[in-house]
């Protein structure tokens, strides 16, 4: 499979002079990161994943990521750094790495993102990834035109995803911790409704991920696994709702794969 990103981030591969990304066995190393709000998964070739909370596992009050945006780089670069130790093998400097990042993330944010996986990878090549688009990959739903929804621990995505491509998206600052915390489970699927009717409103009748709806939904993240969320959306919006297969880590399994690509490029 390959998969085209965006621009990526390089610089020289150190502590290798054949200048091709290692781990201990000898094998070129791909890594794929979602540093999400209330868990940061990790994945590397040939090691597969390790995940850990994010921030409440160094209790850290209110956690190192609040609705997408990275509160404390040193506390997220200390939490990389521990899941990395727990692989069996050392990951060397100058790898390919993929990261995840919310839909529509500003500038600041994807600068806060760099910041953070630069310093624990030094990766050779950095590349990041809309988190719904990685969720599509991972979850077997790159091809054709689709309508995906992430509704993680504090922040809902929502993408009309056109073979791969983000065509509109939503971002929303509510997700599964709020309904725990009290927040009618009816007001999230209003929500994540109203937003899915008017993206597809802003789409042309003749672009080709208008007709999204007539596949259903993706359904990935926390949300998936919440009892009752996916039937609120199936009935209101009148579509049937897919739940991915393993909702938590599909962006980060898709985001994998793009590093696998992207290390297997000629290019590269």
């Amino acid at each position: 499979m390959t998969v085209s990103l965006g621009s990526a981030t390089t610089r020289p591969a150190s502590g290798n002079p054949s200048g091709v990304p290692l781990t201990d066995s000898g094998v070129p190393a791909a890594v794929a990161v979602d540093l999400g709000s209330a868990c940061t998964h990790v994945w590397a070739s040939r090691q597969g994943s390790v995940s850990a909370a994010t921030g409440e596992s160094f209790g850290v009050i209110g956690g190192l990521v609040r609705r997408g945006h990275i509160i404390d780089e040193t506390g997220c670069v200390a939490l990389l750094r521990h899941l990395v130790r727990r692989f069996p093998e050392t990951i060397a400097d100058g790898g390919v790495v993929v990261a995840c990042r919310p839909v529509q993330a500003t500038t600041n944010e994807q600068n806060a993102l760099r910041r953070v996986v630069t310093e624990v990878f030094a990766p050779s090549r950095l590349l990041l990834i809309d988190s719904v688009r990685a969720a599509a990959i991972g979850a077997g739903a790159a091809a054709g035109v689709r309508l995906i929804v992430d509704v993680g621990a504090q922040l809902t995505e929502i993408a009309l995803m056109d073979h791969g491509r983000v065509a509109a998206a939503r971002r929303i600052d509510i997700g599964t911790r709020d309904v725990r915390l009290g927040a009618p489970l009816d007001l999230l699927a209003d929500i994540v409704t109203r937003a899915v009717t008017d993206l597809h409103g802003e789409l042309d009748t003749d672009h080709p991920a208008s007709a999204a709806l007539t596949s259903g939904m993706l359904l990935v993240g926390d949300g998936a696994l919440h009892p009752g969320l996916s039937t609120r959306l199936g009935c209101a919006l009148r579509i049937p709702v897919h739940c991915a297969a393993s909702p938590r880590t599909a962006a980060v399994n898709g985001a994998g794969f793009a590093a696998m690509s992207v290390l297997r490029h000629p290019a590269a």
